[in-house]
């Protein structure tokens, strides 16, 4: 068993490149989707944060830092 790639030109499967088939010797096709839509759903959480927002993100884990019985708390 092996891959061939191909794409669907509304009638049939026109294979890219050759392909090592018999005459009517069976296939499975699979139609994959299309890669366009194979974007990554969490892209859109990736950026950048204002200085602003890093400070403040910075001093809200502070507050959830632990502080052991002998240390001070800064």
């Amino acid at each position: 068993m092996y891959a061939v790639k191909a794409f669907y030109n509304g009638n049939v499967f026109v294979p890219i490149g050759s392909v090592r088939a018999k005459m009517n010797q069976q296939a499975i096709i699979t139609l994959l989707d299309d890669e366009k839509k194979e974007e990554k759903p969490h892209l859109k959480f990736i950026g950048t944060l204002s200085q602003e927002s890093f400070e403040e993100i910075c001093l809200a884990l502070m507050d959830t830092q632990r502080v052991d019985a002998d240390e001070s708390v800064y």
